[in-house]
Order: C-alpha cells, then sequence, then structure tokens
C-alpha cells in the first residue's frame, strides 16, 4: 500500500477545516461581488448555467470596463458592485508571492521546491500537497490576505543543468514532468471531482513553451529566439502542458517571454488558439508572463505600433497581460480599427468564466464550500508534517560505501557539522516562496540526534578561501564523524540567472577535501542545490564514505535530513535529471535546443532520453538502505495494434515499420504489466519501480530515444513483504515516437522493456 495513503487522510482533515475562529473575520467589510443589494443582476444568479452569468456580465461593461479587465490588476466597477482583483500570485511549492502575510495568517507552510517533490516519484504525495496549499490559499482569501487564481506549477522542462530555474521545475523527462503537472493541478484546483466546472482555487501551468534560459552569457529571456524542431515540441517541450490541460483540467496556461522560432510566444496564434484552446480545449484563460506583451514591442521590437502588438495577441488568443500594456494600449488599438471588440468581449469570457468556477461571483465566501476555512488551517502540524514527509520522500542518496550510512546514533558522541549550507533557513525554500511557519535547519536537525560541531567553513555558497576552513578542519578533527552541507542557493541560480559551471562554487570543492582528508571520522556529503553539479571528486574520493543529494527541502529539511543520515526514514528519491561532467557546458552552447544528437557536429544530444555522453550520475539513480528485488509477474509478448476501419490500409498487405497513431483505435490499446518488489531487508521502507521503454533499434536513425520513462510507482514494502506492482501502458501514447514533422507513430516490431535489471521483449504487430 502507498504510504502516501495514511498523508491523504491527515491532509483531509486539514481539508474539512471547522471550529469557530475558522469564521471568516469580519466577511461582510470584506470585498466581493454579488453582496447585498448589487445581487440583482444576471451575473450574480447562481441558478443560471456560468455561461450566461458571464455573458450578462459582459454584455453590462462599457469599452473603458473591458479595457480595465484586461490585466494583472483588474480594476473596480463600482456601479455592478465588482471590487478590484489581483489576479496573480503564486503557489509554487507552498502559498507564496502575490499573498499578504500578516496577523492573522502571518506564515504559510512552505513545501520542499518541485525538484526535490519530484524526486519522491510519487504521484500521491504530489496531489496532497496540492491540497493542502489550496487549503491555506482559501484559508487566507477568506479572511482577505489572498486571491483565488495562482499562477503555479511551472512545468518547463530542465533542458539544460545551468539553468537557474531548474528547482522550479520536476525536471528533465516529460513523462515524469507530466505526471507530476496534473497531480500537482488537480490537488490545487478540485473542489469536487464529481464537478470540474468547480475550483478550489485556479492553478496556472507556465511558461509556454520551450522556456528554458534566462540569462547566460549576456543572453537574456526577453529577447531569446528559442529555435526547435517540431520534433522536440511534440514530443519534448510541450507534453507536460498537453498534460496540464488534458488530465489536470488546468484552469490556465502562461505564455512564455521567448520567441519560438521566430515568433513570440504569447503572438503565436498556432500555439494559442490553435494547440492550447484548440487542440487541447483549455477551458480557462491563457495570459501573459509579466510584461511580456511590453517586452514584445519595445524590446523585441515584433511590431511597429503598441496598436499593433495589442492586436497581435488578442487575435493569438492572449485573454490577461501580466502588466498594464494591454490596460494602456487596446482602448486606442479598437478606436483605430485594428481590434474588434469582440476579441476583448472573448477574452474577458475566459477570465470571468475563471471566477465563477471559483465562487468569486456567488457572494459572502463565508457561506460557500470553503467558508469555514481560517488561520487554524494554515502551518497546521499534519501540513508541516507532510512538508518533512515530501523531504525525506525526495532526499537521493548517492553513495554509501561499505554501508556507513546510517550512522547509529548510540555510537557517535560528537558530530562535525560543517559547510556553508550546514545551518541554513531561507536557502532551504528556494525561490517564489512565502513566509514559513518556522525553519529546521540541518543543524538545528542534526542536534535531535546528537551533539554537533558546528562550523561553517566559508562565509556564503560563494565560499572564499579564509580561516574558516581551518576551523572545519579542526572540527572534523575532534569529532566521531562529519557531515559537510554544501551547494548552492538564489545567488547562484535563481529566475534571471543561469550558472556558468557545474563545479562547485569558489573553493568549497578544497572545503571539501581537506575536511575529509583531516576527519576523524566517516564524512558524509550533503548537497544542497536545484541543478546539478559535477562532484567527480566526492564520488571517487574514499575519504568521503557517504552522498546525498537534499535539494532545497523546505522548511523542515533539517528534520528530513537528519531521519535519513540517522536511519529513521529509508532513502528512497531519485534523480530527476542527469549529473552531467564540467565538459559538457564547456563544449554545449545553453542556446542548443535540440534534444538529439548530431553525430556530423559532436553535438551529444540532452536528456537521458538522447544525451549519448558520460555521466556523473544517470536520471533515475538512487541507493537505499533496504535491498529490494524485483520479478516480472505478467508481461504481454505480443500486441496487435488495429487499423482503423480500413481493410484497404497498406500495412495490412505489406510490411510497414510503423504506424501512424491517428489510424490506430487507441482508446482501448494498453498493455498490462504487473511487477512484484519483494524487501529482503530487517525494515520497512518505500521503493520506486520504474519501467523504461527503447524501440526498436531501427528507429534511431529517425530520432527514436534510446530509451523513454513510460511508468512510474512508488511503493511501500514491510519488511519481509512482497507488494505488487501494476502498470497499464497506454500503447498510443506511450509507446509511439515522434517524426520530424511532429506526428506520432507507432514503431512496429520489438520493443524492449526495462524494470531495475530486468528485461522483456513485446511485439507491436499490425491487426485488423
Amino acid at each position: 500500500m502507498d504510504a502516501l495513503l495514511v498523508l491523504f487522510l491527515i491532509v483531509g482533515l486539514a481539508l474539512k477545516g471547522g471550529g469557530v475562529d475558522n469564521n471568516v473575520a469580519n466577511s461582510q467589510a470584506l470585498p466581493f461581488p454579488c453582496n447585498g443589494g448589487m445581487n440583482s443582476f444576471g451575473f450574480c444568479n447562481m441558478r443560471l448555467s456560468i455561461e450566461k452569468r458571464v455573458m450578462d456580465l459582459v454584455g453590462r461593461l462599457t469599452l473603458d470596463e473591458k479595457v480595465s479587465q484586461l490585466g494583472t490588476g483588474a480594476g473596480a466597477i463600482p456601479r455592478l458592485g465588482i471590487p478590484a482583483y489581483q489576479w496573480g500570485s503564486e503557489a509554487l511549492h507552498g502559498v507564496g508571492p502575490g499573498t499578504r502575510f500578516k496577523p492573522p495568517v502571518p506564515s504559510a507552510t512552505s513545501f520542499p521546491t518541485v525538484i526535490l517533490s519530484a524526486a519522491s516519484f510519487n504521484v500521491s504525495l504530489w496531489e496532497a500537497i496540492g491540497q493542502a496549499v489550496s487549503t491555506e490559499a482559501r484559508a487566507m482569501y477568506n479572511v482577505g490576505l489572498a486571491g483565488l487564481t495562482y499562477w503555479s506549477p511551472n512545468v518547463n522542462i530542465f533542458r539544460d543543468p545551468r539553468w537557474g530555474r531548474g528547482h522550479e521545475t520536476p525536471g528533465e523527462d516529460p513523462f515524469l514532468t507530466s505526471a507530476y503537472a496534473s497531480s500537482y493541478v488537480k490537488g490545487l484546483q478540485q473542489a469536487d471531482p464529481s464537478d470540474p466546472n468547480r475550483l478550489k482555487v485556479a492553478a496556472c501551468c507556465k511558461h509556454y513553451t520551450a522556456y528554458d534560459l534566462d540569462n547566460w552569457n549576456g543572453i537574456q529571456r526577453f529577447t531569446f529566439d528559442a529555435l526547435v524542431s517540431q520534433q522536440d515540441l511534440a514530443d519534448t517541450y510541450n507534453p507536460p502542458f498537453k498534460s496540464c490541460v488534458l488530465d489536470g483540467n488546468v484552469a490556465s496556461v502562461m505564455c512564455s517571454y521567448n520567441k519560438i522560432n521566430g515568433v513570440p510566444s504569447c503572438a503565436d496564434s498556432n500555439l494559442l488558439k490553435g494547440t492550447v484552446r484548440g487542440q487541447w480545449n483549455l477551458k480557462g484563460y491563457i495570459v501573459s508572463d509579466c510584461d511580456s506583451v511590453d517586452v514584445l514591442y519595445n524590446t523585441q521590437h515584433y511590431t511597429a505600433t503598441p496598436e499593433d502588438a495589442v492586436c497581435d495577441v488578442l487575435k493569438a488568443g492572449l485573454d490577461l497581460d501580466c502588466g498594464g500594456f494591454l490596460g494602456q494600449h487596446t482602448k486606442s488599438a479598437v478606436m483605430a480599427g485594428k481590434v474588434n471588440e469582440s476579441y476583448i468581449d472573448q477574452a474577458l469570457m475566459n477570465n470571468f468564466r475563471t471566477l465563477m468556477r471559483l465562487g468569486w461571483f456567488d457572494g459572502n465566501p463565508a457561506k460557500q464550500q470553503f467558508g469555514n476555512l481560517g488561520p487554524s488551517d494554515v502551518c497546521t502540524d499534519e501540513h508541516r508534517e507532510l512538508a518533512t514527509e515530501a523531504a525525506r520522500q525526495g532526499i537521493v542518496l548517492l553513495k554509501n560505501d561499505k554501508g556507513t550510512l546510517p550512522f547509529a546514533a548510540d555510537k557517535i558522541s560528537s558530530l562535525a557539522v560543517v559547510g556553508p549550507n550546514a545551518d541554513a533557513t531561507e536557502t532551504m525554500i528556494g525561490n517564489y516562496a512565502g513566509v514559513p511557519c518556522r525553519y529546521t535547519s540541518p543543524l538545528e536537525g542534526l542536534t535531535e540526534y546528537v551533539p554537533p560541531l558546528y562550523a561553517p567553513g566559508c562565509a556564503n555558497v560563494l565560499c572564499a578561501k579564509s580561516d574558516l576552513v581551518d576551523e572545519a578542519v579542526q572540527q572534523a578533527r575532534r569529532a566521531d564523524a562529519t557531515v559537510l552541507v554544501i551547494g548552492g542557493n538564489l545567488s547562484l541560480e535563481a529566475e534571471g540567472l543561469d550558472r556558468q559551471s557545474l563545479l562547485l562554487p569558489g573553493y568549497q570543492e578544497e572545503l571539501v577535501s581537506q575536511v575529509a582528508k583531516a576527519s576523524k571520522g566517516p564524512v558524509v556529503l550533503v548537497i544542497m542545490s536545484g541543478g546539478p553539479f559535477d562532484i567527480t571528486f566526492a564520488k571517487h574520493d574514499e575519504n568521503i564514505k557517504g552522498i546525498l543529494w537534499v535539494g532545497y527541502p523546505g522548511e523542515a529539511g533539517g528534520t528530513a535530513i537528519a531521519d535519513i543520515l540517522f536511519g529513521k526514514h529509508n532513502p528512497s528519491g531519485k534523480l530527476p535529471v542527469t549529473w552531467y561532467p564540467q565538459e559538457f557546458v564547456d563544449k554545449v552552447p545553453m542556446t542548443n535546443m535540440n534534444m538529439r544528437p548530431d553525430p556530423s557536429t559532436g553535438y551529444p544530444g540532452r536528456t537521458h532520453r538522447f544525451y549519448t555522453g558520460e555521466t556523473v550520475y544517470d536520471f533515475g539513480e538512487g541507493l537505499s538502505y533496504i535491498q529490494f528485488n524485483t520479478t516480472l509477474d505478467k508481461g504481454p509478448k505480443l500486441v496487435i495494434v488495429p487499423i482503423m476501419n480500413d481493410t484497404k490500409h497498406p500495412c495490412t498487405a505489406s510490411s510497414c515499420d510503423t504506424i501512424p497513431v491517428r489510424h490506430t483505435t487507441c482508446d482501448d490499446l494498453s498493455m498490462d504489466i504487473h511487477v512484484d518488489v519483494q524487501n529482503t531487508g530487517s525494515k520497512d521502507g518505500s521503493h520506486v519501480v520504474f519501467l523504461f521503454s527503447t524501440p526498436p533499434s531501427k528507429h534511431q536513425s529517425d530520432g527514436a530515444p534510446k530509451r523513454q520513462l513510460v511508468g512510474f510507482k512508488k511503493v511501500h514494502v514491510n519488511a519481509g513483504g512482497k507488494e505488487r506492482v501494476l502498470f497499464n501502458v497506454d500503447v498510443c501514447k506511450y509507446l509511439s515516437i515522434v517524426d520530424k514533422t511532429g506526428n506520432s507513430h507507432i514503431p512496429l516490431g520489438s520493443h524492449l522493456l526495462h524494470i531495475g535489471d530486468l528485461q522483456h521483449f513485446v511485439s507491436l504487430q499490425v491487426g485488423t
């Protein structure tokens, strides 16, 4: 049974709210539409359909009033009783910027940054975090400290290890990122799973699309033109956004700053109106990244006039401007005849439809579904424990020589805790964070197990050489064991700041080597970072017995780190990104968007799906204190791919290498894989089972991945016990490959399935 089912029950308690102190404070004084004498308007009539209410509202607005609603700070419309509304808030890994932290809610639970939560490979955990965050968001809304529209999650692919915002994302793999996206969105949004029209809060998947460069070698995200093949768009960059809309029913998609093949994302009709609104049928609104429309005109110089910029983005399908550009120039665009007012009406209908689904036009929030949530539902013990559990499940054990870990507290009388992140607090919560309930630093967490000898070793992560190194060496000489907590922070990797190197910054490598050489007892390296480092030196240093990667582990990160090091919790996290050597970034420009290798130029490709070079650690790596054995219980050897109602199809008369997905009946085309996982250890623990697929080798020349992730499950197995893991693989979605035109085909022939060390061949053949 999934260990997180228990946590679902815990979070469920927080969802219920309750108690007199949870009632909305001074609810009659809070600004909300459809209150008192204003509720006679049609848009306030809850007996009407959302569509009719939206049409009634838009039909009442003057042009000036309409224009006032196109920006992030939507203006008040006093004559209709509509207050101002602030659209932009963040909920990346907790209630964050855009909300106000002050009494009665001065803080909120800060979960690990997304990259570490993703390393848990636990779908139910991601949804549980989303539920907890939306509960706290609703509680803050009810007391007038927050809105209902949150521009999270970030589901861009972590394509290049230097990207400063990689830690905001679930990693490099489109299958993983898609699963995270839909799960977290469901956790945030679902008010009632049986009614997809109602929202608890509105999520937003960003930044669409091919956005993964901020500021590298003077190249800025605002002007970068991402040259992307249709093949890479279809099978790498766009799938997470597709999953957000189709699987998560997300309320919003945010278009990015950058151009894609010469056209700014927010002005690309094919991407917005054609794909997001058309093919995927988004039921919400499309918003620009902040000031993207202004950037399109003033920085990219894409249009000749501001009015042309307004015309381009509204016709492309943009509904809301994060910024003031549309508010300043839309009316003049209408007066000049460049924009028909119907485009504005359609945008406003998409925006207002979202607010209707949230209940913003349903009157007093205290009388609505989540009206009983309040301050006591924020920073609860249950939510803080969930934040701790998320960090525990994500932490990745990369090295454990001779079973050095876990430490035995009764055999260690003193522990040297050194390094620039040893007493980290703010570093642990990364960016887009709110005000945490409280911090537990690594030093504080380890103190619960054994008395520490603390020395920072460096003044900060940039780590200039100083006498602090000598102090750290002396502490290591005295202690029975040493924990070195090093890595990065937002001064190294952040929005607007990409890295230049994968090596540890400053004097950190020398600090590690000197401390490891001098230490009296075993040394364990703890790396706190969003992106990967080239730590080849530590991997092969015999003095360093253990290595942990802990991401940015959230407000309770210190507790989680200590629990892993001392064996209270078995490490089960797996790397969601490839760890490259420094030579990769020395040779590969960040501006190269191609996923696939190019042997003619020596370009090695990117991510575990295509990269052909050496690695420091691979995607999916992660050790355990427990031995788990996997065996295949069930797996087909043959799958028949039916041809859609066409007995004259050429593949029925002659041999075909592939068949287009559009020529097959995909609804029931799937295969079941059953895997048994046995815990041979003496302690309970969790294990991640990966299912990878390698298509027939003949398709490698067509750009097929060398392997692709088609399933994963996290399973909790009691000591000595066995659990069965069930995979149902959609053949059309996950065993297909994308050609150079962006179309999907099913390769016929023998596919190799990988499950740990297990290998199983399944043959795909056509039939009628």
